[in-house]
């Protein structure tokens, strides 16, 4: 890696990592005491011919894994540039390269500034040390004086919210409090490149949007930012230009809008399934399916409908009601309803269908109840939590607020104009 001066602030040319992954061998591949005798023979001499290759057995029981494949990009000095991708698609090892925190296999790396990095809970802070103490420590990694560091003390103290812990060891903190000093001292220590992992998600909504502000005007001071998120709500607030990778390789680099564009066409139907047969005592309902088309990422986009789909036992449904509930994170039943409405009654059906009309929840975390009563409102089965989703801000909505701008435990969709 090297220091390159011009208006790029990051320059990475053919970027590749890759891990061994190891595997132990089970002690019952050999068949007998004689052949573990042997084959440990076999092992220590190619170990004394060559010492520096790894033993037979070790090129037995490994295996490569690229986390990372040719990678090649530039980032000018003020860009603010999302990472996006499905799990696994190399997003923090890249992060972790550009860190200084893991070498790269292969490849060419030109940093111009300094850079500050929050990824992963746990890295970057001593636990062992208070918060005062960190803050004073980051400082110095980054190369600044105690007298610069002190200057924005205070700042960083505030922004946090953690004032009165600061001599408490880090070790102690909960994840939202290490998260929110660890962000603040990145941010107000003045680096030429801010990078930031999916750890916000750590923090709650208001804290978000807290740092996508700190972020916007870290941005404004000519500094860089790369951000990795699965919010793409918050990737299209943020950010103008966007990188997406996929099995370790980019996939495409351009605007935001278009990545994402990719992105979804690569991810165009989500679907969780329940699997209720074998868990439920009265036969009723075999599999229960909840499923959006045009999806994003790993999520519901919140401007689109969401089907939920019962598959039906072809008897005994006469004088049956199947019953949903939709609940928050918080508990909180967001909406109940039955197939009391529908039109039809359930013994001729193979499935039934119903919808959550678009801008019908709002972003968040949520959880699905199913109920089984007689039409008199028996109930006689009840399963909670059976499914658990995502919903994230999108649409037109997303192209002018954020989330945070519509109040209320529903979505904007449940008043039609």
């Amino acid at each position: 890696m090297s220091n390159k001066p011009s208006n790029i602030a990051i320059k990475v040319e053919n970027l590749s990592k890759k891990y061994i992954i190891r595997h132990e061998r089970k002690s019952g591949n050999y068949e007998t005491f004689s052949d573990t005798l042997i084959q440990g023979s076999k092992n220590i001499a190619n170990k004394i011919r060559h010492p520096f290759s790894g033993s037979q057995l070790d090129q037995q029981t490994q295996e490569e894994f690229w986390a990372l494949k040719d990678i090649n990009f530039e980032i000018n000095q003020g860009d603010k540039v999302g990472i996006i991708g499905r799990n696994g698609a190399g997003k923090s090892t890249l992060l972790k390269v550009l860190s200084r925190i893991t070498e790269p296999t292969s490849g060419k790396i030109h940093i111009n500034g300094r850079i500050a990095s929050l990824l992963e809970v746990g890295t970057g802070f001593h636990p062992e040390l208070t918060g005062r103490e960190n803050i004073y420590l980051n400082g110095a990694i980054l190369g600044m004086s105690r007298r610069e560091i002190k200057a924005k003390f205070d700042e960083i103290v505030a922004f946090a919210e953690v004032d009165k812990f600061l001599d408490t060891p880090v070790k102690r903190y909960s994840s939202g409090m290490y998260v929110r000093l660890a962000f603040s001292v990145a941010a107000h220590l003045e680096p030429e490149i801010l990078v930031v992992d999916e750890v916000l998600a750590v923090g709650d909504a208001a804290f978000q949007k807290k740092c996508l502000g700190k972020m916007n005007d870290v941005a404004d001071d000519g500094r860089t930012i790369l951000f990795v998120s699965h919010n793409m709500a918050a990737i299209t607030e943020l950010c103008n230009s966007a990188i997406m990778l996929q099995h370790g390789e980019l996939q495409k680099n351009s605007d935001v809008d278009s990545v994402i564009h990719h992105y979804m066409g690569g991810s165009s139907l989500q679907v969780f399934v329940y699997e209720a047969q074998s868990d439920f005592s009265h036969p009723y309902v075999r599999r229960i399916e909840i499923t959006q088309e045009h999806s994003m990422g790993e999520a519901f986009k919140m401007n689109q409908p969401i089907k939920i789909i019962f598959e039906l036992a072809k008897n005994n449904l006469v004088d049956i009601e199947l019953g949903l509930r939709i609940n928050n994170m918080q508990g909180l039943c967001i909406h109940h309803s039955s197939s009391a409405f529908s039109e039809t009654p359930l013994i001729v059906h193979d499935t039934l269908e119903c919808h959550i009309p678009a801008y019908g929840l709002a972003q968040g975390k949520y959880s699905m109840d199913f109920s089984l009563a007689k039409r008199n409102y028996q109930l006689f089965e009840k399963k909670e939590h059976i499914l658990n989703f995502n919903v994230v801000f999108s649409g037109k909505l997303a192209d002018k607020t954020s989330a945070s701008d519509w109040k209320g435990i529903c979505g904007p969709g449940i008043i039609t104009w």
